[in-house]
């Protein structure tokens, strides 16, 4: 597809990308991505647990299931993929409320980890939504994550497409995992 990597260029709808790693995850993905959300979100994720969102101006770190039901709040769509069971807080937060407009599936074959903001700017890497992933942990106890970061329309509308497929269960059809998915796409039991 001919996409450019370098770490801290500038975008370009033409297709270039920038690398993230470590830990620019929490600034680039959560705080120029997740937290800037106006229309949609959409968040592919291998693991799920109630990571924290420091808040600098309050001084409080609310769990990324608030910083969601907040963005719900405003209106912004979102869908949220996932392959396991949540973390148990992240459970005990979700169970709380879910939004209308929050809409949470599971599918025990996801791997691949994604967030589309608007869908016009894209996060696709390695980093899962917890905080050893994408979060605020220290260095010395975050893993080691890559990614890239892009506003290509086309690279954006292939990754909705993929995660369409699997969203839709349009994939359950063939799936030949059925035996660790009793209920195709199933939505958390709160």
């Amino acid at each position: 597809m001919g996409f450019r990597l370098s770490v801290r260029d500038g975008l370009s709808a033409s297709g270039q990308c920038q690398l993230v790693a470590d830990s620019d995850h929490f600034h680039r993905v959560v705080r120029e991505g997740i937290l800037t959300a106006k229309v949609s979100l959409d968040i592919a994720t291998a693991d799920f647990k109630a990571m924290l969102v420091p808040e600098p101006a309050t001084r409080r770190a609310p769990s990324i299931i608030d910083v969601l039901r907040r963005l719900a709040a405003r209106g912004v769509e979102i869908r949220l993929l996932h392959a396991g069971t949540p973390s148990s807080a992240a459970l005990r937060d979700l169970k709380k409320s879910l939004p209308r407009n929050l809409v949470i599936r599971r599918c025990p074959r996801l791997h691949f980890k994604t967030v589309v903001i608007d869908n016009n700017q894209m996060y696709l890497g390695s980093a899962n939504l917890t905080g050893a992933g994408l979060g605020a942990k220290a260095d010395g106890k975050r893993n080691f994550e890559l990614g890239v970061w892009t506003q290509s329309s086309q690279m954006i509308d292939a990754v909705q497409d993929h995660f369409n497929r699997i969203w839709e269960g349009r994939e359950c059809v063939a799936c030949r995992r059925k035996d660790v998915c009793p209920v195709p796409l199933e939505e958390p039991a709160l």
